[in-house]
């Protein structure tokens, strides 16, 4: 996917969303589960129906995400699935859509931080989420990141104080994570009540669109969701289907909830 040196591919993916009236589908898919080969072919068919990827980097220490993301990282990583495996992945799926790296900080400074940006951008990875870099936290990294061409993306949660998030915001770019709830990461049967009060507090501190995840695991989740946010991320419920049922059963999944944002267009 072409484009120029100053243009974000995230930038360029929410103006045709936008234009379109559209809301974005954004999976969360592990690298390497449940085995390397289904997970190339699962990210190819994601791309087919989604709007971004996120792939996420396996890590021995996982403490953001919960049991479904934890057992498929440790079984990517008992499978010899490591960071240059996951960009090798990724350049071998070659997406027709913007790719964010979703992984915690060690693995990238273990890989070498200027090393992991430079080939990352020449497969044309478009953004990265750091799960355990609060804003602030390594302004030597955080620069490092913002200039490159990947967008450095900013994990925000619901109960993030004005003051702090003003701060959390500073330097994101691409589009802003909007954590749905406390806890780790997990499908569950039932949204917060106050997620469209969070969803506003963001939009008063950031212009960047807001996608929501954690715990969106239903159709009419994700349609409550795009109605309030920009984009619907969903990851542990796509993981537990595809390690249980394989690409087509996630493929399905994905396709449900593709629809469910499709249909709140046209309502």
């Amino acid at each position: 996917m072409a484009t120029t040196l100053s243009e974000s591919r995230l930038d360029s993916a929410w103006t045709a969303l936008k234009s379109s009236g559209r809301s974005a589908l954004i999976p969360y898919l592990t690298a390497g589960y449940p085995s390397l080969e289904v997970s190339e072919a699962a990210l190819r068919s994601a791309a087919e129906i989604s709007d971004i990827i996120e792939v996420g980097v396996p890590f021995s220490d996982p403490l953001a995400d919960g049991p479904t993301i934890q057992r498929s990282t440790f079984q990517a990583l008992q499978k010899g699935m490591t960071l240059a495996g996951t960009l090798e992945l990724i350049g071998r799926a070659d997406l027709s859509v913007p790719v964010v790296v979703f992984s915690y900080l060690n693995p990238i400074l273990h890989y070498g931080l200027e090393r992991f940006l430079s080939d990352a951008e020449q497969l044309g990875v478009a953004g990265l989420i750091l799960t355990d870099l609060p804003a602030g936290s390594d302004a030597g990294v955080e620069a490092a990141v913002q200039r490159s061409r990947l967008d450095l993306i900013r994990l925000i949660a619901p109960t993030t104080r004005a003051g702090r998030l003003t701060l959390a915001v500073q330097g994101a770019q691409g589009f802003v994570y909007l954590v749905a709830r406390l806890g780790v990461t997990g499908a569950t049967s039932s949204l917060e009540s106050d997620l469209a009060a969070s969803v506003e507090r963001v939009r008063h501190a950031t212009r960047l669109p807001i996608a929501v995840g954690f715990g969106i695991s239903t159709p009419e989740q994700a349609r409550v969701v795009a109605a309030i946010a920009d984009g619907v991320v969903v990851g542990s419920a796509l993981v537990d289907i595809l390690g249980r049922e394989g690409v087509t059963a996630a493929r399905r999944f994905l396709g449900t909830l593709r629809r469910a944002l499709d249909e709140r267009v046209l309502a």
